[in-house]
């Protein structure tokens, strides 16, 4: 038997022993609270409820729409329908096809079901031509979910969940939407308290001197101390801008004389993707102010 020839059964085995999992009420895990673009993000957990309320091809629909747009956990959960056969006719040939372009593209489960196998050359109609669910609604421009947030925070180190609730608990004193603050201190230092920049920035909330010194702050290195200082500049920043949360993240990262002075996102390239990424992981375009603790 060639190399090849065992890699391709050694697949096969591993595909079929997933589709027995599943059938015996192995459940894939929850989206995780990820960077891709909020629509995506709003799809792939769409497409979970409707799977966790027993609606196939409700979340047929909506993983392949983010398939379709580039998203590589679309492709991997849509292959795992078609594997299974629920919410459409069981095909592996598809199966194959979806779950080896994910591996390929980086994706650890899909990787361990397929390994370097080949993809199979055929895709399902729906990312063929185009054709868009008739089942999905607009984009919602709300912001990310709190379960989709409460579930990030507890897969967390010890510390650092330590330090996101934290975050969660000082947040609405300061009447900043915690989801929001909690995608502030991810982008800024991953809830890092030790955290130093080379343009000195300390701290879970990347303090700089003169910010620390505005709003009292005596230690940055004090993980209560940083949160409170960050907190407060931020709130400043969402009346400044009127709750426009992509001008206040722009302002967090370069200042909010830059950003009054280019009259919108400064063209520089480190602010335009901390704005991405603070939009991606919030999503919504305004802040929506908060007194969950």
């Amino acid at each position: 038997m060639t190399v090849s020839a065992l890699a391709r059964r050694t697949a096969a085995a591993l595909l079929a022993l997933f589709a027995l999992g599943v059938q015996a009420g192995v459940q894939e895990d929850a989206p995780e609270w990820s960077d891709e673009p909020p629509a995506l993000a709003r799809l792939l957990e769409s497409g979970f409820k409707a799977e966790t309320a027993h609606q196939p091809g409700v979340a047929a629909a909506h993983y392949c729409a983010a398939a379709r747009d580039g998203s590589v956990e679309g492709q991997y959960r849509l292959g795992r329908l078609f594997l299974m056969g629920q919410g459409v006719a069981r095909d592996n040939q598809i199966a194959t096809t979806l779950l080896s372009i994910a591996a390929q593209r980086g994706h650890e489960k899909a990787r361990s079901l397929v390994g370097q196998m080949a993809a199979a050359e055929r895709l399902p109609d729906c990312l063929v031509n185009g054709t868009a669910p008739v089942l999905l609604a607009a984009d919602s421009n709300e912001a990310v979910p709190h379960e989709v947030v409460e579930r990030f925070v507890k897969a967390l180190p010890a510390d650092k969940r330590r330090h996101a609730l934290l975050v969660q608990k000082l947040a609405p004193r300061f009447q900043v939407d915690p989801r929001l603050a909690l995608a502030i201190v991810r982008t800024e230092s991953n809830f890092d308290a030790a955290a130093r920049s080379p343009k000195n920035a300390v701290g879970l909330m990347q303090l700089i001197p003169d910010t620390a010194e505005r709003f009292g702050v005596r230690d940055v290195l004090d993980p209560e101390q940083n949160i409170r200082g960050g907190l407060a500049y931020l709130r400043v920043l969402l009346s400044l801008f009127k709750g426009d949360v992509a001008l206040a993240a722009a302002a967090y990262n370069a200042g909010e004389g830059n950003v009054t002075r280019y009259k919108g996102i400064p063209p520089f390239a480190e602010t335009q993707e901390y704005v991405r990424r603070v939009m991606a992981f919030y999503r919504a375009p305004r802040h929506a102010e908060s007194l969950r603790g």
